[in-house]
């Protein structure tokens, strides 16, 4: 396998393998995810889109841009996991706050009234005092610059 089709694979697997965590811990595990923890998925959504438009192009030139496209999704979203584990360890104070997430009984206000207030300042699970946002860090920001290293490798 070409270090461009690992570089493919790994833009489409690690952020697909990452919502699938993260929406696994919300639906089945019940953590609700706080408006930070929604800001670190749009960039993992935007990067698995533009790894799969890499797969259904023929020039090789688009798909390498898609890919790197992708990359930097992973990388933003990797930032904004250091900015949510700031927050979280108390480093820096955060932009907002706390979110709530509205429940489906369809009364709108008993669903408002509800709704578990999730505060982005509070890590909800952590495992050996690292929170989701600290592990999305710590593998988005390694597996983009892994990609960006083998975009860059050329073949013998």
């Amino acid at each position: 396998m070409s270090s461009f089709e690992r570089a493919r694979w790994l833009a489409l697997l690690v952020p697909a393998g990452l919502m699938l965590g993260a929406l696994g811990s919300q639906y089945i595990g019940g953590l609700y995810p706080c408006e930070m923890c929604y800001w670190q998925r749009w960039p993992h959504d935007l990067a698995i889109v533009a790894a799969m438009f890499s797969f259904g192009l023929r020039n090789h030139v688009w798909k390498g841009r898609f890919v790197a496209l992708a990359a930097l999704g992973i990388l933003a979203s990797g930032l904004i996991g250091v900015f949510h584990a700031g927050v979280e360890y108390g480093w820096w104070d955060g932009i907002t706050r706390c979110t709530a997430t509205a429940g489906g009984s369809g009364d709108l206000m008993a669903d408002i009234m509800n709704a578990p207030l999730i505060r982005c300042d509070q890590p909800q699970w952590e495992l050996f005092g690292i929170s989701l946002a600290g592990y999305n860090a710590l593998v988005s920001i390694s597996v983009a610059l892994v990609i960006f290293g083998l975009l860059r490798h050329k073949e013998a």
